[in-house]
């Protein structure tokens, strides 16, 4: 009896995927970025930065849509001349809720967001100091947003990005292990094309 409902819900698995239709294309923007949490100066301000990447969407029906994404996002903050600059590699999954028809029109969007770190530096004019080994490689977070979906393919999207977990990694201060609570924050604005409309 196991044996035939778990044939059964692999069958119903298979159909539904069978079913989703698939389209791909790219996104490209601009980001304001900053850090957040106890640890942050008050003197930290908002740097601009760009995103640019390729995304996936697997329409479940033309209400309701999974699309991950694999984006290069610029991110850090700046504290007068002095610029923190971080690249990474974004992979958001995002459910998206669209109110019009064929998938177009306005539409709503939430999920979590994976990021690596591939590189990180500190800025003083000419002056660069690499702090990659200070920061932590991997980043968890959230993302929310909107957006207008074009049955062309382009599409608008503003998107708010919350950091969970810290940007700097443990610190060892007079003996005692110290964690500075710091999370990435940032807004992006883009335009995309979906290949082959929606």
């Amino acid at each position: 009896m196991k044996k035939i409902i778990l044939s059964l819900g692999l069958l119903a698995g298979i159909s539904a995927t069978a079913q989703a239709q698939v389209s791909f294309g790219v996104k490209a923007g601009a980001t304001l970025t900053n850090f957040m949490g106890d640890d942050v100066s008050d003197e930290s301000d908002n740097k601009v930065g760009f995103l640019a990447g390729a995304v996936a969407n697997f329409a479940v029906n033309d209400m309701f849509s999974v699309q991950p994404e694999v984006l290069f996002s610029q991110k850090g903050s700046k504290s007068g001349d002095v610029k923190s600059n971080l690249n990474y590699i974004d992979v958001p999954v995002m459910v998206k809720v669209n109110t019009g028809d064929n998938g177009s029109g306005l539409f709503f969007e939430l999920g979590p967001q994976f990021g690596l770190l591939m590189s990180a530096k500190a800025t003083d004019g000419d002056e660069s100091i690499d702090i990659k080994d200070l920061s932590n490689t991997f980043d968890f977070g959230y993302a929310a947003g909107l957006g207008y979906q074009l049955e062309s393919g382009l599409n608008f999207g503003l998107r708010y990005n919350g950091g969970i977990t810290n940007v700097t990694k443990e610190i060892d201060l007079l003996g005692t292990t110290v964690q500075p609570k710091s999370r990435n924050s940032a807004f992006q604005l883009s335009v995309g094309y979906m290949f082959g409309g929606k």
